[in-house]
Order: C-alpha cells, then sequence, then structure tokens
C-alpha cells in the first residue's frame, strides 16, 4: 500500500477527526500551561477584520461564531436529511431528542441550581445544560459502525435542540440586550431562504450568500451566530430520491472533510487553552464545583433517561433503531460533555470575576472529560457485549 492510500484510508475513517480532537485539546493544555501560554493567547486576542460594519473581531471570536457557523451548517444539513428520508422521518423517532433534550436541560439546571440556591453561585444555573455537539459527535464517531447510525443520529439532533435551548437561555437570561432591528432583518433573511426553497432554486451559491448576511445579522443580534448554520441548512432543497443527489447531499459531501480535518481542530486548539491554577482542585469540592460536575456527568444521562423512558412508554416515541437502553444511556453520558458551551456561559454568568470563571472552566473540564470517558467505554462494552451474543 502506497502513502497516498494510507492519508485517504486515514481522511475516509470515522474514527480519524475524533483521534485528531483529542490530539489538539491535548496540545491545547499543554501549549497553555507551558511558557509559550500567554503568547498564544495573546494570539487568540488578536483582532483581524475591518471596523468597516463592525467586523473587526479576535481571532478566537471568528473561530467560535464563524467557523463554527460552519459546523452548525453540517450537522444541520445531515438533521435535515434524516428528518426527510432517514432516521428521523416519523414523528415517534423525531419527536425523541427534543424529549430527551429538555430532560437533558431541565434536570442538570435543576441539580445546580439546588446545589448552590442562596449563594453568590445561584446565577450560574445554565451551566451544566449544555451540550458540546461537536466534542459529543467526535466521540461518538471514534467508535465508527460498532454504534448503530440511528444513535449517533439521534445525539447529534439531541445536541442540536440542547443548543438552541442553551441559545434561548443566554438570549433571555444572560444576554445584556438585543438588537431587534437585525432580528428582524434576520427574519427577512430566512423568509428570502425559504421562498428559493419553495421556487426549487438548487444552485448553492443562491444560499451561501444570503446565508453570509445571516450570519452577520444574527451575529449583531445578541444571539449567537452559529443558530445561523442551522437555519440555512434547514432551507437547502433536497429529495427524497436514492439515485439523484440533492443539492443537500451535495453540499454535505463538500463539508465534510474541511470541518473534520480543519474548522474542529482549531476550535479544539482555541477553546482547550485553560491554565491550571492552585486551588482549582479544591474548588471541584465545593457545592459550586459539584453543581457543575454532577450536573453534566449525572444530571444530563438522568434527564435524557428519565424523559425519553416517558416518551417512549407513552408511546409518544420509539427507541432509535437496532439501539437498546444501554446505548441511550451512553448517549446520555456523552451529552454531558458540556465544553465550550458550558464555558460560554460561565463566562457570562460571572462577568468581572476571573477566578470564579478559571473554577467553572477547570470544573467543566473535568465533568467532560468523565462524561466522555464513561459514555465511550459503555458503547464499546454494549458493541462487544452484542458481538458474544451473536457469535
Amino acid at each position: 500500500m502506497q502513502l497516498t492510500d494510507y492519508f485517504k484510508k486515514f481522511f475516509h475513517s470515522s474514527q480519524s477527526s475524533g483521534v485528531i480532537l483529542i490530539v489538539c485539546v491535548v496540545f491545547s493544555l499543554l501549549l497553555a500551561n507551558s511558557s509559550i501560554g500567554e503568547s498564544f493567547q495573546n494570539l487568540l486576542d488578536t483582532e483581524i477584520g475591518t471596523n468597516l460594519f463592525h467586523l473587526k473581531y479576535p481571532i478566537s471570536i471568528w473561530i467560535n461564531d464563524g467557523l463554527m457557523a460552519i459546523f452548525f451548517l453540517l450537522v444541520g444539513l445531515e438533521i435535515k436529511r434524516e428528518i426527510i428520508e432517514g432516521e428521523l422521518s416519523s414523528f415517534k423517532s423525531a419527536s425523541l431528542p427534543i424529549f430527551a433534550a429538555i430532560g437533558g436541560m431541565v434536570v442538570p439546571a435543576l441539580i445546580y441550581f439546588l446545589s448552590n440556591y442562596g449563594t453568590e453561585y445561584e446565577k450560574g444555573w445554565g451551566i451544566p445544560m449544555a451540550t458540546d455537539i461537536a466534542f459529543s459527535l467526535a466521540i461518538i464517531s471514534m467508535l465508527g459502525k460498532k454504534v448503530p447510525p440511528a444513535v449517533k443520529i439521534f445525539l447529534a439532533a439531541l445536541a442540536i435542540v440542547d443548543d438552541l435551548g442553551a441559545i434561548m437561555v443566554i438570549a433571555i437570561f444572560y444576554t445584556d440586550q438585543l438588537h431587534w432591528l437585525y432580528l428582524g432583518l434576520s427574519g427577512a433573511i430566512i423568509l428570502l431562504l425559504i421562498a428559493l426553497n419553495y421556487f426549487k432554486v438548487k444552485k448553492h451559491i443562491f444560499y451561501i450568500i444570503p446565508g453570509l448576511f445571516l450570519w452577520y445579522f444574527m451575529h449583531h443580534s445578541g444571539i449567537h451566530a452559529t443558530i445561523a448554520g442551522v437555519l440555512l441548512a434547514f432551507t437547502i432543497p433536497t429529495n427524497e430520491s436514492t439515485t439523484e443527489i440533492s443539492p443537500l447531499e451535495k453540499l454535505e459531501h463538500q463539508l465534510h472533510t474541511p470541518v473534520n480535518f480543519l474548522i474542529m481542530p482549531i476550535f479544539a486548539l482555541a477553546n482547550t487553552n485553560i491554565i491550571f491554577k492552585t486551588g482549582m482542585v479544591d474548588g471541584l469540592f465545593t457545592n459550586f464545583g459539584f453543581g457543575i460536575i454532577f450536573g453534566l456527568v449525572a444530571g444530563k444521562v438522568i434527564g435524557i433517561g428519565l424523559f425519553s423512558f416517558i416518551a417512549i412508554k407513552s408511546k409518544l416515541s420509539s427507541l432509535p433503531h437496532q439501539s437498546t437502553w444501554l446505548h441511550m444511556i451512553g448517549a446520555g453520558f456523552l451529552a454531558g460533555i458540556g465544553f465550550t458551551m458550558s464555558i460560554f456561559i460561565a463566562l457570562l454568568s460571572f462577568k468581572g470575576q476571573p477566578e470564579v470563571q478559571d473554577e467553572a472552566k477547570f470544573a467543566i473540564l473535568i465533568a467532560s472529560v468523565l462524561a466522555g470517558v464513561i459514555g465511550y467505554t459503555l458503547l464499546n462494552l454494549v458493541s462487544k457485549k452484542k458481538k458474544k451474543i451473536g457469535k
């Protein structure tokens, strides 16, 4: 086998993107705590762009609000395809991620709130609600064919709903001001995109250009700009045909490699640069640390499992195809990887309190690692158990 064949095999492997992401996480942590950590942070804080139209931002903002909108576009495309012709095409299967996401937001927030009620940390109740869609999907992708495709789709849909919920929480409880003019312009762009879809316009360029304006208006409205990627994805035309490739499927195919092997590694490098400080470990054993860790690690899986159980037993939903309750529990743990979205909410919750922010970051990191390891291990064990039964 030639070297080029090895590269092709690597880049077409579903596990490869997850491996690269984890390597970038470790490298970013080492970098942040090395002698060049400050220089690296200064690089991320460097503003680029133009003051014209207020488009000059730090590199970190361009990554988290700009590049990640492309990631959300890809995930939105995958969700829409599954709704039209795949695992989410029936109400019973499509409703389950919604019920699960609601449980995965309510229970962790409740655990945190009860742990910190009446303290200065009470306002951080939104921290354990979030799921880091990028990292949770990267971890489950590392399992490859060991996990039924329907479970991956379930986790992706759950994480999308979860992130939309987190964005709403940020908009209502953590945003200083909403700019209604920009929200109105965003709505007008969405109507234009829907009209293009209705009149069966198929060329990508006619969607991408309005999509850029949608991102711009959404970003200036006060709502997290990555939602623009999801909204754009749901207007891209598709079909139920298995013989004709739709514009949605073409764009999805084109985005996979740059998102998995460029955008996500850059995202990991920029967002994992947590500086370890004295006393951080002690903070894990306070009500504040407990609320975050127990909320993400246990609260997520309890909420997702409980609400899913109620939805399925009441006949409103059904388990994902070829999945078991152990798969659901494993996916529930992976949803406990709060990471960047949780850190984002922590920064908003405790503005002007850098020490509290650092404690929150460390607790989120520990909780996300625990949730990821437990979820991955459980799903891997379920796969091995099924293989033994098959034999």
